[in-house]
């Protein structure tokens, strides 16, 4: 009996819907080929619900989600609903309550894509940010004292935990290991100015790194990595990082990798139920045109079924994503790929039957 797993799906907001449905037109294809089965719920998050109900989320869904192998994504965001209110209220509220501490994010130069840096090719950037995902700046620790006056004082707390530091440090030596490359992990922090919470991690990056003799560890300061990443990408392997720190360089990592239309990211909880999604945001401009890059969403697609276990199927979408950028993707923006979006899911699907 062929085994199934049950998908969660948010298509959300602006283009997500488009993006969503080349995913599961990939995922489909996937699973016939290699004989599994995957059953889709979709779940309708997102501005079009707040505009109507007023609620970001309902209190019962972060349940009914849990119940899934796992969540895939497509965007929030929406033009008509003021920033924050859908950020906080479905995707930091489902990171936090479903407990998904570790943001995967991969940074990967694909053949046929171009890179704005000079003289990098594939073999230059191909490495893995592994980002703290439920504490630091991102817990929303502070207030506001005399806020509107002119003594007006506001305080953001960063909280990191030795619990939730010492996890997301050993996943990323233990998926430095696995990934089997440079076996090479980083700590990107701020030790000489963030004397507290970096004390904190920098003890417990080598304490740890004690128990992985197998791996070469070493930090850098954040802001030699942002230049390291332009100057010397090769250099990198595998970085683990806090919130903030990850969420900056994560989208340099995009850049350099050609772009957000390509760039695809999990929210994971190890034990339980992880959310897979595109980096990019929602574009609502591009809503409803079938111009959008739907790679970021297909390859999101990819990495989940590699989590759930079926890495066969995974690998196989990625290495049919890397045949449409090097042999049909004229370029990854809206509008200029030579293809549509259902077009580029097609080529995937075609790939996917026939590597």
């Amino acid at each position: 009996m062929s085994k199934q797993y049950d998908i969660a799906v948010i298509p959300g907001d602006g283009t997500g819907p488009e993006v969503v449905r080349e995913g599961l037109k990939v995922l489909d294809a996937t699973s016939s080929r290699f004989g599994f089965n995957l059953k889709f719920n979709e779940f309708d998050l997102g501005g079009e619900r707040y505009l109507k109900t007023g609620e970001a989320m309902p209190d019962t869904i972060v349940g009914e989600l849990g119940g899934h192998n796992a969540i895939f994504l497509g965007a929030i965001g929406h033009p008509d609903v003021k920033p924050g209110i859908l950020e906080k209220g479905i995707l930091l509220r489902l990171r936090f309550e479903m407990d998904q501490y570790i943001n995967l994010r991969p940074v990967k130069l694909y053949p046929g894509v171009e890179c704005p840096l000079k003289d990098k090719e594939p073999e230059h950037i191909d490495f893995v940010v592994v980002r703290e995902n439920t504490e630091g700046l991102y817990t929303g620790a502070g207030g506001f004292l005399k806020k509107g006056t002119p003594d007006e004082i506001a305080v953001q707390e960063s909280v990191n935990t030795r619990k939730g530091v010492e996890r997301c440090i050993r996943f990323a030596f233990e998926y430095c290991r696995s990934r089997n490359k440079e076996k090479k992990l980083t700590l990107c922090g701020k030790t000489n100015v963030l004397t507290f919470a970096f004390d904190l991690w920098e003890r417990t990056f080598y304490e740890v790194a004690g128990e992985y003799p197998d791996i070469k560890a070493d930090y850098a300061h954040v802001d030699a990595i942002t230049m390291w990443f332009v100057k010397n990408p090769e250099w990198f392997d595998v970085i683990v990082t806090d919130n903030m720190f990850g969420d900056i360089i994560t989208d340099l990592g995009a850049m350099i990798q050609g772009g957000m239309g390509i760039a695809a990211g999990g929210n994971l909880n190890p034990e339980k139920v992880s959310m897979f999604e595109p980096i990019g945001g929602s574009a609502p401009k591009y809503t409803g045109q079938n111009k959008i890059n739907p790679l970021a969403a297909i390859c999101a697609a990819g990495m989940m079924l590699e989590h759930i276990g079926e890495k066969e199927g995974g690998k196989t979408i990625e290495k049919a994503v890397m045949e449409v950028t090097k042999n049909h993707l004229k370029s990854l923006g809206a509008g200029h790929m030579g293809h549509s979006t259902s077009e580029i899911g097609d080529l995937v699907v075609d790939y996917v039957n026939k590597l």
